[in-house]
């Protein structure tokens, strides 16, 4: 299940098809085009709600016009792990190899790949800011990586028994859930040892923090528990980005705001700041390319040398014409295609980002 980007909206994940239900429980609509999905994440930014199956798909569905985007093989099995980067909106699935591959809704392979264990990944998650993620594998370690460099790891611990749920707070805490056992740490990026420990009766099958609130939700075999966290929540929230009181009208002017300013999906990639990035010498390429287009080749006047009566009749002379005239044309296209490349090396390539200006 996941929220949409109202909380009178949510999608469930069911047998067969994803089913779209209401504030009342009254279904709304059901996407027959993705079938036995296994999870489900919603990209607030981009109206777009994406998942991945058990056959091995990646599908992506814009719900304000209801039109399935992208869905495409994988190719890499059932995918069962699967937490996306609010940062740039990548889907990070985690494989049985120790592979994570980032993927976006453009391409139909993954746009990064990291090594980042030896064994099956159990457990992912991405911290809300779109810069730490944490990994967890069969063999009782946790490693914290750098999304936006993609190098080795920041922290490595090695937990008593195997982490299969891990969880980000707003304010950078990380909930670790092994067996029957939770584990929060303050600050994981700097310390490996734990800010709180809490022992369930019976073993814990999900767990996720409140946003705005100092409580971590964990669900059991047997039920519900809430543990408080101090610090977990973020004190002051910003009413423009999410509004804890807002009204009926409020809600419907965020809605109608939000979806004016929707972010397309093609925009989503692995740098969002080279969105920002021009260059230069575009505007010459572009005018260069024009004047290739329009640009005809010059008229050639040939007129052979009059020759003796009989010599040369009017069939050569045509002839000559011809080749003369062909052999010029060729000459000028060769010299047009070589433009472009004395261009290309006498202008380096320089690019400037548009937000220098306010620096």
């Amino acid at each position: 299940m996941c929220w949409l980007h109202i909380e009178t909206m949510f999608a469930v994940a069911q047998k067969n098809f994803v089913h779209i239900y209401d504030n009342n429980g009254i279904e709304i609509h059901c996407l027959k085009r993705l079938s036995n999905v296994s999870r489900l994440e919603f990209l607030p930014y981009h109206f777009l709600l994406a998942s991945c199956s058990d056959e091995g798909y990646l599908s992506w569905v814009d719900i304000s016009i209801g039109k399935l985007i992208s869905q495409y093989n994988s190719n890499l099995g059932r995918l069962a792990i699967m937490s996306q980067n609010p940062w740039n909106s990548l889907l990070c699935i985690g494989q049985s190899n120790g592979v994570i591959s980032m993927w976006s809704p453009n391409t139909r392979d993954p746009v990064a790949k990291m090594l980042c264990e030896t064994s099956p990944i159990l457990g992912l998650d991405v911290d809300p800011h779109g810069r730490y993620m944490a990994t967890s594998s069969s063999d009782r370690t946790i490693k914290l990586w750098d999304c936006r460099k993609l190098t080795g790891p920041i922290q490595h611990n090695r937990l008593s028994s195997s982490a299969t749920l891990l969880n980000f707070s707003q304010t950078g805490m990380l909930a670790v859930g092994m067996g029957n056992i939770v584990e929060v740490y303050k600050n994981p990026t700097v310390s490996c040892k734990p800010y709180l420990r809490n022992r369930s009766n019976t073993p814990i099958s999900h767990l996720e923090f409140c946003p705005y609130e100092d409580i971590l939700g964990v669900a059991t075999s047997k039920g519900f528990e809430s543990i408080l966290i101090p610090g977990s929540g973020e004190a002051n929230f910003d009413a423009l980005e999410a509004n804890p009181y807002q009204t009926k009208r409020q809600r419907r002017e965020a809605e109608v705001k939000s979806l004016l300013e929707k972010v397309p999906h093609e925009f989503i990639t692995l740098h969002p700041s080279v969105i920002s990035s021009i260059d230069p010498s575009l505007k010459e390429k572009v005018e260069t390319k024009q004047k290739q287009l329009f640009v005809k080749p010059p008229n050639i006047e040939y007129e052979p040398r009059k020759k003796a009566k009989g010599k040369g009749g009017s069939v050569k002379v045509a002839r000559n014409k011809k080749i003369v005239k062909v052999q010029a044309k060729k000459e000028f296209i060769k010299g047009t295609e070589e433009i472009p490349k004395k261009l290309q090396k006498s202008n380096k390539k320089t690019t400037s980002n548009l937000l220098d200006r306010f620096s």
